[in-house]
This record gives structure tokens, C-alpha cells and sequence, in this order.
């Protein structure tokens, strides 16, 4: 098993405040835009961002919620390995809300179906848009597309995306794993 270094700390750095930057663009006081990082990882990138929003840019007040996709995901109950629920936390409504869903990694997009489905369950927003650090082209299943992407990385099959985020990991670094 290799491993290529995709993106170093300062290089998430930068595309950390590059991202925050666009979603301050279009959303500018965040006032009717709740933020939504999709367990398990999304929400380390979803904290990171509300935090810079907040210390760097000042904005005031931003909804922050992390949201499970297990029972929504469809292809529960067909692995040998049993899946482990994670928390939601919805504490605000997102009825007529512009709500960014934040991932690590958009993959196959099957994550990203399963959470269109479980925000259902917390009203009908107006709006939906993805964010993710890793867009890794060439192997969506569904047409799904991010609206505001890190990185774009042509990755065959065999090789997987590992993010991995110091709040968890101890180190800020993207590799490439080839199998």
C-alpha cells in the first residue's frame, strides 16, 4: 500500500479561507444560510469553516448542525459490518432556509443522496447547496455536483481519499491510498 500526499496543512489552509471567502460571498451575513456537516467527517470541516467565518470574517451568528445519514444510506443493512449510528444536531429550523451540506469527500454522491433524504425530516428548505474539500471525479453514481469544491482529484477505483483532520487524526493532510 503507497501513499501520495494530495494536499499539505497549509494547503487545506488556504483552501479553507478560499472556501469560506465563496460562501461569504453568496451568503454574506448568513442570516437566512444554516451550515450542515454530514457525520462522520464533514463536520470537522463544517466546525473549521463556521470558526473562520466567525474570528476572521465576524460574522455574527451561524446555525451549525451535524447531521446522521445511517438510516438514510442505501446500503444499510447490506454489509456484513453492522453500521453505528453518529448524532444529529439540528437545534434550529431549516424551513425556507438556504442550508450548505459540508462533506470531506464526494465520492459516488450516494452519501450526499442519503442526506438530501434525512434533511427532509427537519422541514423543506429553499435552497441546497454541497461543499466539499475532495471532489474526486470519474466515479459518481449519481449526478451530483458541489457547489464550492477544494480540490478536484482524478482518482481511479483502487485508490481512496483519506482526509485526515488534527481535532481527530492530530495532523491536517489529504492522502491518495492506493491499495
Amino acid at each position: 500500500m503507497s501513499q501520495k500526499v494530495l494536499l499539505t496543512s497549509k494547503e487545506i489552509h488556504i483552501i479553507l479561507h478560499r472556501l469560506a471567502c465563496q460562501l461569504l460571498e453568496n451568503h454574506l451575513d448568513f442570516s437566512n444560510t444554516v451550515l450542515i456537516g454530514i457525520q462522520p467527517r464533514g463536520i470537522f470541516l463544517a466546525e473549521r469553516l463556521e470558526k473562520i467565518l466567525r474570528e476572521e470574517y465576524k460574522v455574527k451568528d451561524i446555525d451549525l448542525g451535524f447531521l446522521d445519514i445511517t438510516f438514510y444510506r442505501d446500503d444499510f443493512r447490506r454489509g456484513e459490518k453492522t453500521l453505528e449510528a453518529n448524532t444529529t444536531k439540528i437545534d434550529f429550523l431549516v424551513d425556507d432556509k438556504n442550508v450548505v451540506l459540508i462533506d470531506d469527500v464526494l465520492y459516488t454522491g450516494r452519501s450526499i443522496r442519503a442526506a438530501l433524504t434525512a434533511i427532509q425530516s427537519f422541514g423543506r428548505p429553499s435552497d441546497i447547496e454541497l461543499l466539499t474539500l475532495i471532489d474526486r471525479r470519474f466515479s459518481r453514481h449519481l449526478p451530483i455536483q458541489p457547489n464550492y469544491r477544494g480540490r478536484q482529484v482524478d482518482a481511479i477505483n483502487e485508490e481512496k481519499v483519506k482526509v485526515m483532520w488534527e481535532e481527530n487524526d492530530g495532523k491536517d493532510i489529504v492522502y491518495l491510498v492506493n491499495k
